[in-house]
């Protein structure tokens, strides 16, 4: 039987609303605000923001966790934004993407979910718990 031991939360988005009270910094807030509660350990954290100069202006926002990551890429002139969460162990995904939904749809009621699709990750077989390579 195959098994996963992490999942992966990714979700698409257009309408997204550039300003000051909506840029990366306030993204990377939002992100890291939901580790706390999803049982997750965030270990390091970055924003980069794009100017348009020699990137299409937006940003790119990372959360890496003990185990695994959140990150979040944004096209302010196009307003798209896609963000994922993967966990492995004991964190869940599900609650991070929902903590950074409901935030977000608080923002910019505007906001439309073009996709979010949970998959399993590190899939391995298991049989009475031993791996089968």
């Amino acid at each position: 039987m195959v098994k996963g031991h992490g999942k992966h939360v990714y979700i698409d988005y257009i309408g997204y609303q550039y300003d000051e009270s909506n840029d990366g910094e306030k993204m990377l807030e939002i992100m890291i605000q939901s580790t706390k509660l999803a049982n997750t350990r965030p270990v390091f954290s970055h924003v980069e923001e794009f100017d348009g100069q020699k990137s299409p202006s937006g940003f790119a926002a990372v959360v890496l966790l003990d185990e695994s990551h959140i990150t979040a890429h944004c096209y302010y002139d196009k307003g798209w934004l896609a963000f994922d969460a993967f966990t492995c162990g004991d964190g869940n995904p599900d609650i991070i993407a929902d903590y950074i939904v409901e935030k977000l749809k608080l923002k910019m009621p505007s906001l439309r979910q073009m996709r979010r699709d949970i998959v399993d990750r590190f899939l391995h077989d298991d049989i009475d718990g031993a791996v089968i390579i």
